[in-house]
């Protein structure tokens, strides 16, 4: 299994993924029509479970899972007591608001890489580059996605106009985070864009994806 590289000494990143209980009905909702609510639910298992196979093979410190609707459901009960990876409740608020308190809460630790688990290409050395970008002296790191998002953000420090007003869900994230960015007079770096799974027409890229990489 990939570990830490001599230019990102391990335990130098913390490592957050945002996620929500595969619950019917909850998860991956746009979906549905495709697969069924069911179905939809455990398909975000299975990416919460590979999302979290990436952020620990990556070996660069700690990870996080923080959960949605809340760290009680059985999904994730089940997956601290077999791993003893830690589990946070997400907070209230909008996504912007939710991933600043992240940071704010890890940031005192250090610097933070946070990521989904709708982006089946995203793999450890994505991580690393994040993470080389960040101790490298950026201020911020981005994985562009493909619809206009991003899949993955790396902060040195919390940084809410970032994600301030931000028209989440939309294919205006990634420019208006730039915006911002560039209003803060940040450094920021963005690393190769990749594709994420939220709506039907992105299953079948995601089964030739799967049957490449079994």
């Amino acid at each position: 299994m990939p570990r830490g590289d001599p230019e990102v000494p391990a335990g130098s990143m913390q490592v957050a993924v945002f996620t929500k209980a595969p619950i019917a009905g909850l998860a991956k909702t746009r979906l549905v029509p495709a697969l069924g609510a069911q179905g939809a639910a455990r398909l975000q298992r299975r990416f919460t479970l590979d999302a979290l196979r990436v952020a620990q093979a990556a070996g660069l410190g700690p990870v996080t899972l923080w959960c949605a609707p809340d760290a009680r459901q059985r999904f994730f009960r089940a997956l601290g007591r077999s791993t003893g990876l830690a589990c946070r409740d997400q907070p209230g608020g909008d996504l912007g608001q939710r991933m600043h308190q992240a940071f704010v809460l890890h940031c005192v630790h250090g610097p933070l890489l946070l990521i989904g688990t709708d982006c089946p290409p995203l793999q450890p050395r994505h991580l690393h580059q994040a993470a080389q970008a960040l101790l490298a002296g950026d201020d911020a790191v981005f994985q562009p996605a493909e619809d206009g998002g991003y899949v993955l953000v790396g902060l040195r420090q919390p940084q809410a106009a970032l994600f301030d007003g931000v028209a989440w869900s939309t294919s205006e994230v990634m420019a208006q985070t730039r915006q911002r960015a560039q209003a803060r007079g940040l450094r920021w770096r963005e690393l190769e864009t990749l594709w994420d799974v939220d709506v039907p027409a992105d299953l079948e890229r995601w089964r030739r994806h799967r049957a490449v990489n079994a």
